[in-house]
C-alpha cells in the first residue's frame, strides 16, 4: 500500500502485558479463557482502602522530581487550603530565554531551586525571590536534533551529595556543583554506539550511582540505560533493553540471552529494534531496586521487526534491576509484540494499599495502552488492570498469567488498515499523575482516542540517524477530514472498519481524572480543551489538586470533587507537573510554562502559544500574590510573501511529487508549515532563504541554531526536489490567502494537526 501523509507518533507511551519469568515466543499464546467481564467483577468491589504512611509526600523542601521517594507528586503542605486559595497569585518568575517545551519539575533543597529546560540547560535560583544564582548551558551538537522526535525538551534534574546531574540533549551526562554549577564531570552515553542516541528524560540517584537512558526508538536506536559513579562518573554497569544480533557473539548478561528466545532470529537488528528507556527510571529504597520504563520496538510492526513473532522482551516493559550490578530482578511486559507505540515509560508511583486483605507494597502505573496497573513491588505481578479508555488491541489482561487478551483482527493492521484504540498519543504518556494517600484517588491526565495505523508491503532498508518505524498514522481527531487525502480504496477500507462510527461520533476527549486504582473508577472528570491538551499533576494534603492546561491557565482543583477553586491565566501554555515548598512559613507553588513535546510544531488553535509568544518560563505562586503577566500577543497574519520570480517557473509535476514524499518522510516532524507554528514555515521562506536553501538542508549552515544536515541521506537531487515542492506551496498559499483576505476572512482556516514524519 502506497504510504500518503504519515503522521508523527508522539513519542509517547504503552500498553500490552506479559508473564515475569516465562519466555513464551508465541503471539496467540495470551488467550486465556478467562473474560474481561469476570475480571472486572472480581475487582470492582474492592473499596478503597489507602495505607496512610507519614512519609509519603513532600515536606517543606521538593527534593526529587516527584516530591518524595515514591514519586507521589504529593505535598504535605497545608498552608494553602480551599479557604484562601482564591487568593493565590504570583511571586516571581523567571524567563527561560527559548520559546521550546518545558516538561520538568523543578527541585528545590536550602533555599534554592535547580530545574532543566531546552536541551539540558540548567538554572539555579534563589527560591524565595527568583534570583539567579548560577546557569549551566551544555554544548549541544546540534546534529541530534536529526533523531530526536518530541521537541528538545529536558525533563529534570537530579541532586544527591552537592551534585546535580542533568542529561542534555545529545547524550551527555553532566554532574554539577550544586553550590557553583561547575562540572565536576561528564559521561558521553552514546559513545560508541554509532547510533542516534539523545536524552530528553531525567536522571535517577540509587545507592551511590547515578542512571540515565536515552531516546531514539523511532530512529535507529538499540535501548539501555547506563549507571555512573556519582563522585567520579566512572561506568558501573549498562543494562540493554532488547538483544544484539547473535551473530555478534554472546549477550552482554544472562537475561539477554533469555531475551533473545522472544525474537525472531532474524529480526531487524540493523535497526537497532528500540526499547529506549526515555524516561521512568525509579529508585525504590525499600527494596533496593531500580524500575525502568522501556519503550516501543522498530519498526514499529512487529511483523517487520520480528518477522516469526515472539513477545520482543524486554520492549514495553517494567524492568526491575540491581542497581548495584545491573542484573534483573523481574520484569513484567506490558505489551508483549508491541506494535502501536504503546511505550512503558509514562511516571511509575510508589505506595502501600491493602489488596485482599493485605498492606502490599505496589507500582502503580498509566502507560500508553490505556490500562492502569497495579503491579507487587516485590515480584512484578500483576495485581490489578483496569481499562481507563475504550480500547480494541485487547479485550483486558488475565490476573492468573499477567498477559493481554488480545484482539488481532482489530489491531493487526499488517493485513490492511487498523484504526487501533488508543492511539500513538497515548491513554496517558509522560505527564506524571498524583497519588494523595488521604484520599486514596490517582490524579492524572487521560486521552481516549484512537488512531489510523497503516504499512507499506515489504522491508525498508535501514537508514542510518533517520526514521525506521516504515508506519503511517492519522490521529481520530483529524481522521474524518484528512481520509479525503487518500485514495478512494484506502477510503472504503477504511470506512468499512467497525471503528469508524465510533471516530466520526466521538472523535477525542482529554480530560483530568481523579481515579480509584484499586477498582478503576473514574471518581470526578474535568475536560480539556482538546486532545492536545494535557499537563502533570500534584496534590496536597489541604485537599488541592493542582494542573495547568493548553489555554495557559494555572487550575486549582477540589480534590474530592474536581470543582476549580481557583483558576490563574498565565498565557502560557503549561504541560510539566507541578510542586510545592516553604521558606520562612510561606508556601510557595511553582510550574514550568511553555507549550512544546511530542507534536510540538503543530500548536493547537485553543492553545496559549496560538494567541502569544511561546516564552518559556518558571512561574511561583505564593497567597496574596501578585498578578501573573502574559507575554504579548502575536502579530496579526499576513500572506505568505513571494517566492523569487522564476524560481522552479518550469517544474514538473513528477519533481514536485518527488519533493512531496522527501518532505513528509523527513522534514515534516518539525515543519509543519501551519500559522503560529513554532518551527519556520517554509511556505514563508524569503529571497535569502531561498537563496541558500540547498547549503542550510546539505551542508548544515544554520545546525548551530538547531537545524541539522542533512547532505549524508539526501542528495542534491532530493534536496531540489524538496525546494521545488515548497515553492510551489508557497506560491498556492500566497494566492489562496490574498483571496481571503480580500474577502476578510481569517487567513488561518481550520487545519488538521498532520504530525507526518514516517
Amino acid at each position: 500500500m502506497k504510504k500518503l501523509l504519515p503522521l508523527f507518533c508522539a513519542a509517547a507511551v504503552a500498553l500490552s502485558a506479559c508473564s515475569r519469568s516465562d519466555s513464551d515466543k508465541g503471539y496467540d499464546a495470551a488467550a486465556p479463557d478467562a473474560s474481561t467481564s469476570e475480571i472486572a467483577a472480581a475487582a470492582q468491589d474492592v473499596p478503597v482502602t489507602p495505607v496512610i504512611d507519614a512519609v509519603i509526600g513532600a515536606g517543606e523542601e521538593w527534593p526529587v522530581s516527584g516530591g518524595d521517594a515514591e514519586a507521589s507528586y504529593f505535598s504535605r503542605l497545608d498552608r494553602i487550603t480551599r479557604d484562601n486559595v482564591s487568593t493565590l497569585g504570583l511571586a516571581w518568575e523567571y524567563p527561560l530565554h527559548t520559546n521550546r517545551g518545558q516538561e520538568a519539575t523543578p527541585i528545590v533543597i536550602d533555599g534554592v531551586m535547580v530545574t532543566s529546560s531546552t536541551a539540558g540547560r540548567v538554572v539555579a535560583l534563589d527560591a524565595v525571590s527568583g534570583d539567579l544564582i548560577w546557569r549551566f548551558d551544555p554544548e549541544v551538537d546540534m546534529q541530534v536534533n536529526r533523531t530526536v522526535c518530541c521537541d528538545m525538551v529536558n525533563r529534570g534534574v537530579a541532586v544527591d551529595d552537592g551534585r546535580v546531574f542533568v542529561g542534555a540533549l545529545d547524550g551527555v551526562l553532566y554532574a554539577l556543583d550544586f553550590k557553583t554549577g561547575a562540572v565536576l564531570w561528564k559521561a558521553d552515553t552514546a559513545a560508541g554506539t554509532r547510533r542516534g542516541v539523545n536524552i530528553t528524560g531525567a536522571p535517577e540517584v540509587a545507592d551511590g550511582v547515578v542512571i540515565i537512558g536515552n531516546g531514539g526508538a523511532e530512529y535507529d536506536v538499540r535501548g539501555f540505560v547506563t549507571a555512573y559513579d556519582v563522585r567520579t562518573g566512572e561506568e558501573r554497569w549498562r543494562f540493554y533493553t532488547v538483544p544484539r544480533d547473535p551473530k555478534e557473539g554472546p549477550q552482554e548478561n544472562p537475561e539477554l540471552e533469555d531475551a533473545l528466545s522472544t525474537w525472531d532470529p532474524n529480526s531487524r537488528w540493523d535497526v537497532g529494534l528500540g526499547g529506549t528507556v526515555w524516561d521512568a527510571i525509579h529508585y525504590d529504597p525499600v527494596f533496593d531496586t531500580v524500575y525502568i520504563g522501556t519503550g516501543n520496538g522498530g519498526p514499529y510492526h512487529r511483523a517487520k521487526r520480528s518477522p516469526e513473532g515472539g513477545d520482543n522482551l524486554y520492549l514495553s516493559s517494567i524492568v526491575a534491576l540491581d542497581p548495584a550490578t545491573g542484573r534483573v530482578k523481574w520484569h513484567y511486559q506490558e505489551t508483549p509484540g508491541d506494535s502501536w507505540d504503546y511505550t512503558a515509560t509514562a511516571p511509575m508511583t510508589l505506595t502501600k494499599l491493602e489488596i485482599d486483605g493485605a498492606e502490599t507494597p505496589v507500582l502503580l502505573h498509566a502507560p500508553k495502552n490505556g490500562f492502569l496497573y497495579m503491579i507487587d513491588r516485590r515480584d512484578g505481578k500483576v495485581l490489578r488492570a483496569h481499562s481507563l479508555v475504550f480500547q480494541n488491541w485487547a479485550s483486558g489482561v488475565d490476573l492468573e498469567t499477567g498477559r493481554p487478551l488480545l484482539t488481532p483482527e482489530n489491531a493487526d493492521y499488517s493485513t490492511g488498515p487498523k484504526i487501533v484504540f488508543p492511539g500513538t498519543t497515548g491513554a496517558s504518556n509522560w505527564h506524571p499523575f498524583s497519588y494523595n494517600p488521604e484520599t486514596g484517588l490517582y490524579y492524572g491526565a487521560v486521552l481516549d482516542m484512537g488512531n489510523l495505523l497503516m504499512t507499506s508491503p515489504g522491508e525498508k532498508p535501514f537508514r542510518e540517524n533517520a526514521i525506521n518505524s516504515d508506519a503511517s498514522i492519522m490521529f481520530g481527531a483529524d481522521l474524518p477530514v484528512v481520509i479525503n487525502s487518500l485514495p478512494p480504496f484506502v477510503q472504503d477500507m477504511v470506512k468499512a472498519l467497525p471503528e469508524w462510527d465510533r471516530v466520526v461520533e466521538a472523535p477525542a476527549r482529554s480530560e483530568l481524572r481523579a481515579i480509584n486504582p484499586i477498582t478503576g473508577e473514574t471518581v470526578w472528570s474535568a475536560p480539556y480543551a482538546g486532545w492536545q491538551d494535557r499537563s502533570g499533576v500534584m496534590s496536597t494534603v489541604a485537599g488541592l489538586v493542582f494542573a495547568g492546561d493548553g489555554g495557559g491557565h494555572f487550575n486549582v482543583y477540589d480534590a474530592a470533587t474536581g470543582e476549580i477553586l481557583k483558576s490563574i491565566d498565565t498565557g502560557t501554555t503549561i504541560m510539566a507537573a507541578p510542586m510545592t515548598y516553604m521558606i520562612d512559613g510561606v508556601q510557595y507553588v511553582a510550574v514550568m510554562a511553555g507549550w512544546g513535546g511530542g507534536g510540538w510544531p503543530y500548536v493547537p488553535r485553543y492553545g496559549a502559544a496560538y494567541e502569544r509568544r511561546n516564552d518559556g518560563r518558571i512561574l511561583v505562586f505564593k497567597l496574596d500574590g501578585a498578578e501573573t503577566s502574559k507575554p504579548p500577543i502575536l502579530p496579526p497574519l499576513e500572506p505568505a510573501p513571494s517566492a523569487p520570480d522564476g524560481l522552479f517557473a518550469d517544474v514538473s509535476d513528477d519533481l514536485i511529487a518527488k519533493g512531496r514524499d522527501h518532505f513528509y518522510g523527513n522534514c515534516a516532524i518539525c515543519h509543519s508549515n501551519q500559522h503560529r507554528s513554532i518551527s519556520p514555515d517554509l511556505r514563508r521562506m524569503s529571497p535569502s532563504t531561498h537563496e541558500i536553501f540547498d547549503d542550510i538542508v546539505l551542508e548544515g549552515l544554520l545546525v548551530d541554531n538547531g537545524m541539522p544536515a542533512w547532505g549524508d541521506l539526501l542528495s542534491p537531487e532530493d534536496v531540489e526536489a524538496i525546494h521545488a515542492f515548497l515553492t510551489a506551496e508557497q506560491r498556492s498559499v500566497r494566492a489562496r490567502e490574498l483571496e481571503l483576505q480580500e474577502k476578510g476572512e481569517p487567513l488561518d482556516q481550520p487545519s488538521a494537526a498532520l504530525l507526518s514524519n514516517f
